[in-house]
């Protein structure tokens, strides 16, 4: 490539060239979840478990579980305790 006068650009460095496209750094995170998401999230970050979400919002479980699943995607997390605590911190949730 680079010989013949292209660009070479490393599978490493091309994955984070994408991740930025997926996730442009003047947004902060919890900008990045749809509507439902973040509803979702603030619920998650208030203790609410999945099925009192899905009570609440008038969804299935495995909706909720879906929603939860794609938000610490998004958002690099693991469980809902970091969901609660970068809520608290950003000032999300009371």
């Amino acid at each position: 490539q680079i010989l013949s006068g292209k660009k070479y650009i490393t599978p490493s460095l091309a994955e984070e060239l994408v991740s930025h496209l997926d996730n442009p750094t003047d947004k902060a995170p919890h900008e990045l979840l749809s509507d439902r998401e973040y509803e979702t999230l603030l619920l998650f970050a208030k203790g609410k478990t999945v099925s009192a979400i899905a009570k609440e919002l008038s969804l299935g479980i495995p909706t909720v579980s879906t929603y939860r699943a794609r938000i610490l995607e998004k958002m690099g997390m693991k469980n809902n305790a970091e969901i609660a605590n970068y809520a608290i911190r950003n000032n999300l949730v009371g």
